[in-house]
């Protein structure tokens, strides 16, 4: 007796819906990822104690800070320069830059500066005058032009600025006392 024997064909690899698939997801990944910039910027944190004695009398430390009420630049030795107050909701950014621009104009060699604010004060607020210490754009005719000003930021916490009517503490008070 004869056997017969069935030929059996190898299975064909169904792979259509697999490939459908990756032409769905493929455009959908890519449409729905985020691609971001990343902007680093170096900062110099102020040293814990300066030395007094390094500090020469024509020597400019500038100083920026940043209160909720205004914007004080001034010298760290010869005190304050100008204080540019705040008008409505945001501190006036075109002052300080008109300012920024000034001083650099009388210290052309200075690049350092440093940047304080207070506990309080908006991340964005710091970031719009670190920006604006650090450059400055003028328009010459019909181009902008970017100034380099103070690019060597350093940034720390703002003095604490003595209430109206606090009281002095007792070494101050008899120091007041005593010079009168």
């Amino acid at each position: 007796m004869r056997r017969r024997r069935l030929r059996k064909e190898v299975p064909h690899l169904e792979i259509t819906a697999f490939i459908n698939l990756i032409v769905v997801l493929v455009p959908f990944l890519l449409s729905t990822a985020v691609f971001s910039r990343l902007a680093v910027m170096d900062l110099n944190l102020p040293a814990q104690q300066s030395a007094v004695e390094q500090i020469k009398g024509a020597d400019l430390q500038l100083e920026v800070v940043i209160r909720k009420d205004a914007i004080e630049v001034g010298d760290r030795i010869g005190g304050l320069i100008q204080r540019i107050d705040k008008t409505g909701p945001t501190h006036d950014f075109k002052a300080l830059s008109s300012l920024m621009v000034l001083v650099k104009n009388k210290f052309p060699q200075k690049t350092e500066s440093s940047v304080l604010a207070e506990a309080e004060t908006p991340y964005d607020d710091l970031v719009q005058v670190m920006d604006t210490v650090r450059s400055s754009v003028t328009a010459q005719g019909a181009r902008l032009v970017r100034a380099e000003l103070f690019p060597n930021i350093s940034i720390g916490d703002a003095p604490v600025r003595r209430q109206a009517g606090a009281a002095l503490p007792a070494t101050a008070a008899a120091k007041v006392k005593g010079a009168s």
